[in-house]
């Protein structure tokens, strides 16, 4: 990032982006001083500044906020996490939900932190894949854990209401470390568990 950027406090920068949604209004050929347009840029970029919020947070730290010890489960699974995420191609929504199975280590984490982190990594220019990748990461590194396994599936705005115009399609994308690249039959067993 440019050093004039890094600079900016927060307010700055969310007065530039208003700058900007301004003259990007404009160039489409609208009005910005009729009265439905007059606050329209300050807002659009307030909304931009909030949904891009994982750039300003981070999810291991977010996930270490709430370990514990603990020995005895053999897996963990929280199911059907809801997401909403800014394809970095086009800047569409995609959103969709995320389901995270893990197998602990000697720590479990609290079950929010989980949702939290799933919302961080989603919380800026994004792809499914990456998206993806990055919460596996987070919990396995984290946590310890001795296996994470992730599925997504999502619905992209870039295709729904542009392009191909592919009004039901849906994708799904999946990401494992650990025992679940070692054991076929244990990422079968979660994966068929997640699907329920």
């Amino acid at each position: 990032m440019n050093e004039e950027i890094n600079l900016l406090s927060d307010n700055e920068r969310i007065e530039r982006i208003a700058d900007h949604y301004k003259a990007i209004i404009e160039l489409l050929g609208e009005d910005t001083s009729r009265e439905g347009l007059l606050k329209t840029p300050m807002r659009a970029a307030k909304a931009m500044w909030y949904i891009t919020s994982g750039y300003r947070n981070d999810a291991r730290a977010t996930l270490s906020q709430a370990m514990f010890e603990h020995e005895g489960s053999k897996i963990v699974i929280i199911r059907d996490i809801e997401f909403y995420s800014m394809c970095e191609h086009h800047i569409l929504p995609f959103f969709g939900h995320m389901s995270i199975a893990y197998v602990p280590g000697n720590k479990i984490v609290g079950l929010s932190k989980l949702a939290r982190t799933v919302d961080i990594c989603a919380r800026k220019l994004q792809v499914q894949e990456r998206l993806t990748t990055e919460v596996a990461e987070a919990v396995s590194e984290t946590l310890g854990a001795k296996g994470v396994l992730v599925i997504c599936e999502a619905e992209h705005l870039c295709m729904k209401m542009r392009g191909v115009e592919k009004q039901l399609s849906i994708t799904e994308t999946v990401d494992y470390t650990g025992v679940f690249k070692n054991d076929s039959s244990l990422r079968q067993e979660t994966l068929q568990t997640l699907k329920r």
